[in-house]
Order: C-alpha cells, then sequence, then structure tokens
C-alpha cells in the first residue's frame, strides 16, 4: 500500500480523474452510466441509470464544482420525471426522455438509490431549492417500497436477478437490497427500523446463538443455516429453497456502512472481507467465491456473459 507523499499524489490523481469522467459523462438530462462508446450505445449504458446516477450524485453533491452540482439535480429530475404511477423509479430513462425501462422481473434498487441521492443532495448540494423538491416522487417512492416490504421480517422481498447484480439468482429477502433499504428508513424517519435492523442480522446471520421471536423467522433461520458453514460474512439472500454463501462483496460493505455501525460485527466482516484477498490485485471482486456451472445456484442466463 503507498505511503505518505505517494499515497497523497494517488489521491489527487484518481481525484482529478473522477472529476473529469463525470464532467465528460455529463448531459443535460443528467449522469450517463458509460462514456458513449458503440459498445455502450449496444447495451443501452448511454443511459442515465437509478442506482449508477444515484451512486455519482453523492459525489457530484456538495462538490462546489458548479457543473457537477447541477448535474446531480438534473439527473435525479430525468428520473422522477419517468416515475411510474405506482411510484417505483426506473432502471434507466433515456436523456432524450423518450424511453423508461424497468428491467424483466422488475429493478428494485434504483428506487432505494434515488431516495438515498435525494437525501444526500437535500443536505449538501450548494443548488438553491433543493430542499423540497421532488416532495411527491419521495412520498409516491416510499409508498411502494413499503409496498415490497414484509409485515413480520420488516425486509423488501424481491425476484430473482432483479438488482444491480441482475444476472445473480439472490431471491426472497437480499442482503444488498436490504442494507439500501435500513439506510433509506433511517434518513427518512421511517416506522419498524428497529425490526428491520433485528431481522435483518437474524436472516442474513443465521448463526447467531439466539432465535427469532417470530416462529417463520426461527424456522426460515433453520433452513438458512441447513447445509452450510459460518464463512464469516451475511448471506446474500435467504429464501425457503436457498441461501447464498457466495459471498456479496458490495452487499456486505454496505452492512457495514448503513447498519452495523459500531457493532463488533462490523470488523469481522472487513476482516473476513481483507482475508479472502478481495481487493487483490485491482479495487474489490464482486463475491469472494464464484458461482460455478455447477453449482445448485447457476442459472441458465448466466451463460450470456
Amino acid at each position: 500500500m503507498p505511503q505518505g507523499l505517494e499515497a497523497d499524489e494517488l489521491l489527487e490523481t484518481s481525484t482529478r480523474a473522477s472529476i473529469n469522467l463525470l464532467k465528460d459523462n455529463l448531459t443535460s438530462s443528467g449522469i450517463l452510466a458509460a462514456s458513449r462508446s458503440k459498445a455502450a450505445e449496444s447495451r443501452s449504458y448511454t443511459r442515465v441509470f437509478g442506482r449508477d446516477a444515484a451512486i455519482c450524485v453523492l459525489a457530484m453533491a456538495g462538490s462546489g464544482i458548479p457543473s457537477l452540482e447541477q448535474g446531480a439535480v438534473d439527473s435525479l429530475d430525468a428520473l422522477a420525471r419517468a416515475q411510474a404511477p405506482n411510484g417505483q423509479i426506473p432502471k434507466y430513462v433515456d436523456p432524450l426522455g423518450q424511453d423508461a425501462d424497468f428491467w424483466y422481473l422488475g429493478c428494485v434498487d434504483a428506487t432505494l438509490w434515488w431516495l438515498i441521492a435525494v437525501a444526500h443532495v437535500q443536505r449538501h448540494s450548494t443548488m438553491p431549492g433543493v430542499f423540497g423538491r421532488w416532495r411527491a416522487n419521495i412520498d409516491k417512492a416510499i409508498v411502494w417500497l413499503q409496498a415490497q416490504e414484509h409485515q413480520r421480517f420488516f425486509l423488501l422481498q424481491q425476484n430473482e436477478a432483479s438488482d444491480w447484480a441482475d444476472i445473480m439468482p439472490r431471491s426472497g429477502f437480499v442482503l444488498y437490497t436490504n442494507a439500501l433499504w435500513h439506510r433509506v428508513k433511517d434518513l427518512y424517519d421511517l416506522p419498524d427500523l428497529d425490526q428491520t435492523h433485528y431481522h435483518f442480522n437474524h436472516l442474513f446471520n443465521p448463526f447467531q446463538s439466539d432465535l427469532p421471536e417470530y416462529r417463520r423467522g426461527r424456522l426460515l433461520q433453520h433452513y438458512a443455516r441447513r447445509g452450510q458453514r459460518n464463512k464469516g460474512l451475511y448471506l446474500s439472500f435467504v429464501n425457503l429453497s436457498f441461501v447464498g454463501d457466495e459471498g456479496d462483496v458490495f452487499g456486505n460493505v454496505l452492512a457495514v456502512l448503513y447498519v452495523l455501525r459500531g457493532d463488533p460485527m462490523a470488523r469481522e466482516l472487513m476482516k473476513t472481507l481483507l482475508s479472502a484477498g478481495v481487493h487483490e490485485p485491482y479495487l474489490i471482486r464482486s463475491v469472494t467465491t464464484p458461482i460455478t456451472r455447477e453449482h445448485d445456484l447457476w442459472r441458465a442466463y448466466m451463460a450470456r456473459h
């Protein structure tokens, strides 16, 4: 790992490159998910994606760079204009406003990321008039998410392959999605956050000695533990048939950031990820143990990519 001045220079170089990339990908309708190229266009990546744009907004809003500050607001505006009547934020919108896509089985995390980005802009943006902006959109988005929430576990339920890992078989209760849901509940002071926190820890970490109070929670924890060993990470998903033990790096990191603040479990998760070398030789891998064709979780759609 670089030390001292070398690390400072690397950080400065990376920051400049990141800012330039954001500027280059800005349009009047917000930030594109990828720089324009034939390959990106063929895959529809030259669009304003709900999750990609929202994550970029976390960097743009509060940067003090006028074009990026405006781009953050433009991105959220473009997604809000294409919001479905039921409140769902689309997976992506065409910068020209001619197309909005909601994915095959629905895209649950675009709405979550949009709400997180809105809260960030309203706290940190230098643009006038952002506090109170999108009020009706926020209310509709929250109602849509609450309709996806299990009324005893207080966790979001979702279809397979319906978040950013859209060629992964995660379904039922998904770690990544519910780390974001915990964050949204915290940001918007939504009800039953304590219950969400409690069941998050008991479903995705079923190896604890204490059992959930809810009878179906105890049974689901038993199913999740069956045939598994504790690998030191949260399971990536839990449902009645399968659980995800592939080691979802992003989901576990979000759990540390958004759910486990100050909890000793956060240190254990980070220790496990570092021991697995997920940061070597590049930034981080998606999973600690890739799913192979021989694995029970392999799906035919994975072969496309």
